[in-house]
């Protein structure tokens, strides 16, 4: 998400982090529910490939031993595909101990507050690395627009930076 921002700060491009969602659905039914967050989603995919805006940066974890993680990339990508238009995937990877020190963060705990419950999200975080993989392995990902960036020392803005760079957004 961090990285995101500040890729949204040097493009013209609108920040939608998986949080924006969970969140609302977190607070109206006091549970995560993958069917609504998911249907709340597509929404704002569908709605944001007919609008003219220049371009969206998503931001999630991907599970990438995981078919319908997949699955679901796939899903999201043909509705922009359907319109022509650019789809470009940044990898940012870190050690676990440096995602705990960041998941702690003012910036994540003020942008997703059920990150605030500071015992539940380090639980989450590393039950999340316990029963999936979320760096993709060497030669996994064959995307023509992709980079992959080991971001355990560098600046969230030199990253967006450098995605900028790499992709000319």
């Amino acid at each position: 998400m961090t990285v995101g921002q500040e890729l949204a700060k040097i493009t013209e491009m609108r920040l939608f982090h998986n949080h924006m969602t969970i969140e609302p659905v977190l607070e109206v039914f006091g549970r995560y529910d993958f069917k609504v967050i998911d249907r709340l989603r597509n929404v704002f995919f569908e709605e944001f490939a007919e609008s003219d805006n220049y371009g969206m940066i998503f931001t999630f974890m991907w599970a990438f031993d995981s078919e319908d993680n997949w699955e679901y990339v796939r899903k999201i990508c043909g509705l922009f595909e359907q319109k022509n238009a650019g789809i470009y995937y940044a990898e940012l990877f870190a050690p676990q101990e440096i995602r705990l020190k960041r998941n702690i963060t003012e910036n994540r705990l003020s942008n997703k507050p059920s990150k605030r419950n500071l015992d539940a999200s380090e639980w989450n975080l590393l039950q999340m690395d316990k029963e999936g993989r979320y760096v993709s392995n060497d030669g996994e990902i064959t995307f023509k627009n992709y980079i992959k960036i080991d971001n355990s020392k560098l600046s969230p803005e030199i990253c967006a930076k450098m995605i900028k760079e790499r992709f000319c957004l």
